[in-house]
């Protein structure tokens, strides 16, 4: 009986929660090792489906890393990548769009299907959504890099995204776009989420990472800081507290709020029910990074 009413008293922690985010856009970065761990990824994609099941609206947008370095590997390719990105030539671009926005995009969809719930596969043979033009990147002369067909969102078909939240469908969004000319150019999921999240209006965008968020000390996880405002992420990137690859993600995440979103979420995604955990609980499992309070 005990039992009983624990998971009961969990259920009504819950209901608020579900009522203040019913009806509400959720964009939900999929990506790094948490794809590659199907036991991990079935969980999230269950809280995914809990999440649009009580009404709220998630939406996918997902890389795919390990995967396309894998089928590059297969056709013979080098991976290389210039300040993070993924150097995008011809046949790299064609071995990204088959991997990323075809067989990752696809299982991802039919794995959402298959624990019940009902999802859209937005890829170049369905519906596109994002649209954009190609990007460089500058060396330490300023002199510009050429990338190939990489790419940066300028656009979203958030029409195309609202119908299919509002009809109970998860869209599922790989992180390409076609420029004006109709080439396709492989973009940074990160900044597709952002782009996602931005058009959309989003209540929230939740980046699935290694890490169980923000730290007081990079190295201790019990130092995990649930929740911060912009000026107090500021502080700490100046104090050293926030450093190495956590700041670029923390300023993406300053950038974002600037734009409207009202939370970002940093959360370990191997962690089971990590989605639900931060959302339906007044605790959460991760990092919150709101404007003010």
């Amino acid at each position: 009986m005990e039992e009983a009413i624990v998971k009961a008293d969990v259920l009504i922690e819950a209901l608020g929660w579900i009522r203040k985010f019913r009806d509400k856009v959720t964009v939900i970065k999929l990506g790094g090792s948490v794809m590659e761990d199907e036991n991990a990824l079935r969980h999230l994609l269950l809280d995914i489906v809990f999440m649009e099941t009580v009404g709220m609206r998630p939406v996918v947008v997902h890389g795919g890393g390990a995967a396309i370095n894998r089928a590059m590997e297969a056709s013979g390719l080098e991976p290389r990548f210039i300040q993070g990105r993924r150097y995008t030539d011809a046949a790299t671009r064609d071995v990204v769009e088959r991997t990323l926005a075809g067989e990752v995009n696809e299982h991802l969809v039919n794995r959402i299907e298959e624990l019940g719930g009902r999802a859209a596969p937005l890829n170049f043979q369905t519906t596109n959504v994002l649209f954009g033009r190609r990007m460089t990147l500058a060396d330490d002369t300023g002199q510009p890099i050429d990338l190939g067909f990489v790419g940066e969102v300028t656009r979203v078909d958030r029409t195309t995204i609202d119908n299919l939240c509002y009809a109970g469908i998860v869209p599922v969004i790989p992180s390409m776009c076609l420029d004006d000319a109709g080439e396709k150019l492989n973009v940074n999921a990160d900044t597709a989420a952002q782009a996602v999240a931005q058009s959309m209006g989003a209540e929230k965008l939740v980046f699935l990472s290694d890490v169980n968020g923000v730290r007081k000390d990079k190295h201790d996880p019990a130092s995990l800081i649930n929740s911060l405002t912009a000026e107090q992420a500021q502080e700490l990137i100046a104090s050293g507290a926030i450093d190495a690859g956590m700041i670029p993600k923390v300023e993406a995440c300053l950038d974002i709020l600037d734009h409207g979103v009202r939370k970002i979420h940093i959360i370990d995604g191997r962690l089971r029910h990590s989605l639900l955990l931060e959302i339906y609980t007044s605790h959460g499992v991760g990092t919150e990074i709101i404007k003010e309070r």
